[in-house]
């Protein structure tokens, strides 16, 4: 990638803030008009980015999720274990 020599930056950063400063009435409806243009913009990148795992990485995503219900149904059922004589003693077998 080529970069621009700093005098050539220099110059359109500082005819850019001229613009912006002129014209500051316009630039409040440009920002609605050019939010979506800009997700639009940046969404799509992502979208080439991304790509599909491989099995290893699928393999691997798959392990993680298991474990992750496998923790979190171990903790609520040993909550509601002990949760129900606590409850029962509390309320009183009502």
């Amino acid at each position: 990638m080529f970069s621009l020599p700093l005098h050539v930056t220099a110059t359109a950063a500082a005819a850019n803030m001229e613009k912006q400063e002129t014209s500051a009435g316009a630039s409040n409806a440009n920002v609605f008009l050019e939010a979506p243009q800009q997700l639009i913009k940046e969404g799509s990148w992502l979208l080439r980015r991304c790509t599909k795992p491989n099995q290893k990485e699928y393999l691997k995503i798959v392990q993680a999720v298991v474990l992750g219900f496998l923790v979190m149904g171990f903790v609520g059922y040993f909550t509601k274990l002990i949760h129900i004589p606590i409850n029962n003693i509390i309320v009183g077998g009502a």
